[in-house]
């Protein structure tokens, strides 16, 4: 085991050769690279090492909740320079593909399922999220004109790049799957004079954007409905979803696609705004574990191939990873300034738990395989489109 971590050490020396760092091991070894560390990576006991070296992200982030590792200095310094290596030799290839059996279960989001897993996510109280979102309560990413911009800027940016892609125009019906506390909606029916219906499985995001929408005065033009997205009605002109595509699951893809084929008008123009990947990973599944059960990322041309399938003409693909790392940044620092309240509401290992989610988040847009994709698309052929974007940056 020592010389597992001994190796492992070397190899993030390797990737970097200009970062300092340290690994204390369990018996109080110290292998260390360069002065002044930018982090000292402290693991307390042989077996949580075993956990890391066979589960990797998911030994790691298990220890790390339980405080049997602690990280003195920069976690993401740690997550960059762990993300530069290869660790498919801890384990057997064919072990890990037995691993990857109860991933795939997980991602069967079927309609009981899928508000389980929203809720057990989403429904831990609007007064925790209101600590570390913008003021907006906008969970997804933001879109920054500079690095710079204050998280509530950039949110709203978000909304007007959107707005501007589906060239929304007044009167016009806007359907809004996963639309999270209604951010989008209001902000569309307030500044382009849409209407519009947005749904969420999850209880509290449903009664905070209902009793926001009556707060501006806005009861007439738009609602938020607790339903599943199989279960939607009617025709739209315009469609949008937001973070929420990664809940689908891989087996549900095909019945997302069907159903935003049923209810967006010929012609009419969709934009899926989602994290994906651009090759096949099989990532870790802590997070679908502790974070996102259920979730999902799916590879951009399974996401595009599908798309396809339902006579969708893709338009437009924009990556918007590092939009999505500024994001998570500016969320990183809200909770760290509310951390005693965060402690206060759940416990230490909680904590733990959430910041590694948000931190080696960011890690993964800024050094990994992460992606932010917003795809433009239409049902079927639309020939009166602007023939270039500009329309986009007036």
């Amino acid at each position: 085991m020592r010389d597992i971590f001994r190796n492992l050490a070397d190899k993030m020396h390797q990737s970097d050769p200009s970062t300092a760092f340290a690994v204390v091991l369990w018996d109080g070894e110290r292998i260390e690279f360069g002065e002044k560390p930018a982090f000292t990576l402290h693991i307390k006991s042989e077996k949580s090492a075993r956990e890391i070296a066979v589960r990797r992200f998911f030994g790691f982030g298990e220890a790390y909740t339980n405080g049997e590792i602690e990280i003195e200095g920069s976690m993401p310094e740690l997550l960059r320079l762990g993300l530069a290596i290869n660790f498919d030799d801890l384990e057997p290839n064919a072990l890990r593909k037995l691993r990857l059996i109860p991933d795939y279960l997980k991602t069967r989001c079927t309609p009981k399922k899928a508000r389980e897993n929203i809720s057990y996510h989403y429904d831990r109280g609007n007064d925790f999220y209101q600590l570390y979102l913008d003021k907006s309560m906008t969970y997804s990413c933001a879109y920054f004109r500079d690095e710079g911009d204050s998280l509530e800027k950039a949110q709203q940016a978000k909304y007007e790049h959107i707005c501007r892609k589906l060239m929304l125009k007044p009167g016009e019906r806007l359907l809004d799957i996963g639309c999270g506390w209604g951010g989008m909606l209001i902000y569309a029916a307030s500044k382009y004079g849409i209407t519009g219906v947005g749904n969420t499985l999850s209880t509290n995001q449903c009664e905070y954007a209902n009793q926001k929408i009556r707060e501006l005065g806005l009861q007439s033009k738009i609602s938020v409905v607790l339903e599943d997205y199989r279960s939607l009605k009617g025709k739209f002109d315009k469609f949008i979803s937001i973070g929420m595509f990664e809940h689908v699951g891989k087996e549900f893809i095909s019945t997302f696609m069907k159903t935003v084929a049923r209810v967006l008008k010929n012609g009419g123009l969709g934009l899926l705004h989602t994290i994906g990947f651009e090759r096949n990973f099989s990532g870790d599944s802590w997070h679908t574990t502790y974070i996102f059960p259920g979730g999902y990322i799916p590879v951009l041309s399974e996401t595009v191939n599908q798309m396809g399938q339902e006579g969708f003409s893709v338009l437009d693909v924009e990556n918007l990873r590092l939009h999505y790392a500024f994001t998570l940044d500016r969320w990183v620092e809200n909770f760290e300034r509310n951390i005693d309240k965060i402690r206060q509401m759940f416990d230490e290992n909680f904590v733990r738990m959430w910041r590694l989610y948000l931190v080696s988040s960011s890690a993964g847009f800024r050094y990994g395989d992460n992606r932010l994709f917003q795809i433009l698309f239409s049902n079927g052929l639309n020939n009166r489109l602007p023939l270039t974007r500009e329309h986009l940056y007036v």
